[in-house]
């Protein structure tokens, strides 16, 4: 057994300011890494606040896609820690559309797939358009417009024809 004795003085003092000053870094880092998370609510004049099924279908509008107010399905998904080839391709889509995922890697977020009503050359196809969004505190951080047929497709919410 080893037992140390201390003088109260200056050495207590100096471990007090040494662990304030390093739970205080610690404390800058933990904030500025959540603000860094936090989503844009507005990018341009597009609005990217989605709490509802209205304001979800609101947002899709802002493209010119009609979607279904209710959506084809809600899940949970948890944006993987280190991206494989696949989602560093769906992460530039998501950069065209000035989003990126990479500040969400490892955290949980809604995902919500709508049937678009309105894509052309589609109207005798329905639910084959799908619009998704990824929500992370009711706000859009990614998504696409995609078709769920073989060899279908998939592309930023903008129309085919128009860029970002």
């Amino acid at each position: 057994m080893f037992i140390v004795s201390v003088k109260g003085s200056k050495l207590v003092k100096y471990l007090v300011f040494f662990a304030i000053g390093i739970l205080a870094v610690i404390g800058g880092i933990v904030n500025v890494s959540m603000e860094s998370s936090k989503p844009v609510s507005k990018i341009g004049n597009i609005n990217m606040r989605v709490e509802t099924d209205e304001q979800r279908a609101a947002f899709f509008s802002q493209f010119g896609w009609e979607v279904k107010e209710t959506p084809l399905e809600i899940k949970e998904i948890v944006i993987p820690p280190e991206f494989d080839e696949t989602y560093t391709k769906y992460n530039e889509l998501q950069k065209q559309q000035n989003l990126n995922l990479e500040k969400y890697k490892g955290v949980r977020v809604k995902h919500f797939s709508y049937e678009v009503l309105n894509y052309p050359g589609y109207a005798d196809s329905p639910g084959m358009i799908h619009a998704n969004i990824l929500v992370y505190d009711n706000t859009v951080i990614g998504g696409d417009i995609c078709s769920i047929e073989l060899n279908g497709f998939m592309h930023t919410f903008n129309p085919p024809n128009e860029t970002t």
